[in-house]
């Protein structure tokens, strides 16, 4: 590749097909069960990628400025923008639009606030963070009952302990219950601080990408008066994202309930 971007200086060839340098790379990586490096150069995951706010801002405008050669050089599609903590706003907006994503001005603002606090909390943010991200915001829009800190004490040595704090309508309070595991405690904290008659029925969790860091989703679902409430919520915190998806179905509820208010006095 030396040779190929520096035909000026170096007019020599080596007959080898560059665009199948990446794929024998993985090739012999699976053959020897030695992964490559990510910063391995030329063919590491990370040789065409770029995290820096700086680095994505001039690769946007002309990637010549950061790359010597083209990805597509080595058979890559195109130059990846990591985003993390080094993001900047024009990186996070052409993300935005790659995914498909039309956001107002103060809907972006609002967005990359709250990714960039993801990103002090996990090293890579991907496609998968951002969609649920955006999506959590939309569902809990309108929801009178929002997470505002919880803190759980876990552990081998019994009972399992959760302190919660909910803003409800406007009016903070604050309740400590036990349970049978971290998750029975902090839903029963929940019922603590909102009293109510709904039934668990479905409790799901699964990571929304890879890696240890990788951000929990939850799904819950709730039976309330024959009818049921699902909600899911994202965090990477499994127990914070389980108290959301929980709060999430149980707001689902409060609003039917409301709704339906109006048509029992009518009657």
């Amino acid at each position: 590749m030396a040779l190929r971007v520096r035909q000026d200086r170096l007019p020599y060839d080596t007959a080898i097909h560059s665009p199948a340098l990446f794929q024998t790379s993985q090739l012999l990586a699976s053959i020897t069960s030695e992964p490559v490096q990510s910063n391995k150069a030329i063919v590491g995951r990370n040789a065409f990628a770029h995290e820096a706010g700086i680095h994505q801002d001039g690769v946007l405008k002309d990637p010549r400025t950061y790359e010597i050669m083209r990805p597509e050089m080595v058979s890559l599609k195109q130059s990846s923008l990591v985003l993390g903590k080094h993001s900047g706003r024009h990186a996070f907006v052409h993300k935005l639009e790659e995914m498909g994503y039309k956001l107002g001005a103060n809907q972006i603002e609002d967005a990359f606030v709250r990714m960039k606090a993801l990103a002090d909390r996990k090293k890579d943010i991907y496609d998968e963070d951002i969609e649920a991200l955006l999506d959590e915001k939309i569902a809990a829009s309108h929801d009178r009952i929002k997470l505002a800190s919880l803190t759980v004490i876990a552990g081998t040595h019994g009972p399992q302990r959760a302190t919660m704090k909910l803003d409800v309508d406007g009016q903070i309070k604050i309740e400590e219950a036990e349970g049978n595991g971290p998750v029975d405690a902090v839903f029963n904290c929940i019922k603590a601080l909102v009293p109510h008659e709904a039934k668990l029925e479905l409790y799901q969790v699964h990571a929304v990408t890879e890696g240890t860091d990788a951000q929990a989703e939850v799904s819950v679902r709730l039976a309330h008066e024959g009818r049921s409430m699902t909600a899911k919520a994202a965090d990477p915190d499994t127990l914070v994202a389980s108290a959301k998806a929980y709060l999430g179905a149980l707001n689902k509820i409060v609003m039917k309930r409301q709704r339906d208010m109006p048509a029992v006095a009518a009657s």
